[in-house]
């Protein structure tokens, strides 16, 4: 197994505590790397050395010479995806196909935040005070802690890093502890590339020896995270004590609402690619079903049928369409909400148990679930599972879809499948969701923005609203009067 270190001040370098933890296989469930098990002190070496950069090499850079580095950083990834991809896929378990679609698109983060980098500016205000000019900037953070999750490591880091340091700031990178490897392969492009040593970081661990300490630590400025709710309401709270800038982007229990007028073939299509795509282990997952009860039986005879050929199996094989459960407690976690819905009333109509195909082998397979006769109070309708489990649901018209859509904690997406563009304005309009998906799913990009309302996050990801979360607005105040005003009144 193949030893791997962290990347502080521009230098690959062992854990100050001596230990490492392996990464485990999904497919395999066998160890085939070693990841630094990092601590307090490791935070504190890798904040320090982005504080430095922040303050010398990077700062003195222009915003030009940064979108420089950006692109570049972009041809590099771009010459590297397939070996990339393969990393990500045994370290994961998701897709090799899903995960080359992925390492191919990642590029086009640094093209277009590296060409916004000397984009940003502030503004010259007409103020009403005469004798006065007045302008802003806006000025970078400082150290930012990017705190990325296992399902799809790679790109969601990058939906921080590339705007984070097109903005001018520094990072401290901490991927999940699930699926470390891909960071440490993407960090050496940082250095080919010709960044500055401590403009980026990685250091790895769990949660509560390199995450909290993270978090508080009294030099970060922003933390932008993307996890599950709960820890991301521990990681606001954490922050919140050091009056800290946060980005969240959280969990989801979307819907993903069939009407009556839909095309069902791609209907069918959507309602599977929303759930089933990437083992239902997204945020964005289409985990509720919402179908019009006048093609209820119908819709769901297809969409039994289709789900059902779903091909299990190897993820590095182009051919598999449903991989592992990336980590043995979600596998678990996953299972115990299958029998959750079968305790509640629920009625499993495919799957329902582990993935036991020989073509599975080892791995932490849960088959492609679908349960009928789901009430909107059930658990399974609420929680979010993050595995491929989903759950129908009836509806009589627009209000009853809306308002079982909407009651819910979350609200990061949703789909509307309709051909009435009259349906689909008022659908985008009135659910609360940071993404309406409007006969399409699961599609994203670096010109979008991203995030979630309610419980599923806060602040955007992706498109030029990403680069001003990293910015900081300053007012500038100058005199050209030359008058001397009272001292003790406010001008």
């Amino acid at each position: 197994m193949k030893k791997y270190q962290m990347l502080i001040g521009g230098a690959w370098t062992d854990p100050a505590s001596g230990n490492w933890f392996e990464s485990v296989n999904p497919f395999t469930a066998a160890p085939w790397a070693l990841v630094p098990r990092g601590s307090t002190e490791d935070v504190d070496r890798a904040v320090a050395a982005a504080r430095s950069a922040f303050y010398g090499e990077w700062r003195s850079l222009t915003a030009t010479a940064r979108g420089a580095l950006l692109r570049r950083l972009g041809d590099l990834i771009a010459a590297d995806t397939l070996r990339l991809a393969e990393i990500e896929t045994k370290d994961n378990g998701k897709l090799l196909a899903e995960m080359r679609g992925q390492l191919n698109y990642i590029p086009q983060w640094f093209y277009y935040f590296g060409g916004l980098a000397d984009k940003i500016e502030g503004r010259v205000i007409p103020i009403d005070k005469p004798g006065v000019f007045n302008f802003t900037r806006e000025e970078p953070l400082g150290v930012i802690a990017a705190i990325t999750p296992w399902n799809s490591p790679l790109l969601l880091a990058t939906w921080k890093l590339a705007p984070a340091l097109a903005a001018g700031n520094t990072v401290v990178w901490k991927p999940s502890e699930f699926s470390s490897v891909s960071a440490f392969e993407f960090g050496e492009l940082f250095e080919k590339a010709g960044f500055p040593p401590g403009v980026v970081n990685i250091v790895t661990g769990y949660g509560n020896e390199v995450g909290e300490p993270l978090v508080t630590h009294q030099h970060v400025a922003k933390v932008a995270f993307t996890g599950g709710d709960r820890t991301g309401e521990s990681v606001y709270q954490q922050a919140a004590r050091g009056i800290k800038h946060v980005t969240l982007e959280l969990g989801g229990k979307s819907a993903n609402i069939v009407f009556d007028d839909a095309d069902l073939d791609a209907a069918v299509n959507g309602v599977v690619s929303g759930i089933f795509a990437a083992t239902g282990q997204t945020c964005i997952a289409g985990s509720r079903a919402l179908i019009h009860r006048s093609i209820y039986e119908p819709f769901v005879d297809r969409l039994l049928a289709l789900a059902a050929t779903a091909r299990m199996g190897n993820p590095l094989d182009l051919t598999t369409q449903v991989g592992p459960i990336t980590t043995r407690p979600q596998y678990e976690k996953v299972l115990q909400y299958v029998g959750i819905a079968k305790e509640e009333g629920a009625i499993c109509r495919l799957g329902g148990g582990p993935g036991k195909r020989p073509e599975c082998g080892e791995g932490w397979f849960v088959e492609p679930t679908i349960f009928t006769d789901v009430r909107p109070e059930m658990r399974i309708a609420n929680e979010e599972v993050f595995g491929p489990v989903l759950s129908i649901l009836p509806f009589e018209d627009e209000e009853d879809a809306i308002r079982i859509a909407n009651n819910t904690v979350y609200g990061l997406a949703a789909g509307v499948w309709t051909t009435s563009i009259r349906r689909a304005l008022v659908m985008s309009e009135r659910l609360e969701a940071g993404t309406v998906w409007v006969n399409t799913y699961r599609a994203v990009s670096y010109m979008s923005p991203f995030g979630g309302y309610k419980r599923s996050g806060i602040g955007r990801e992706s498109g030029v609203d990403a680069i001003h979360e990293y910015l900081q607005t300053k007012s500038v105040w100058i005199d050209i009067s030359g008058n001397s005003p009272n001292p003790f009144v406010m001008r």
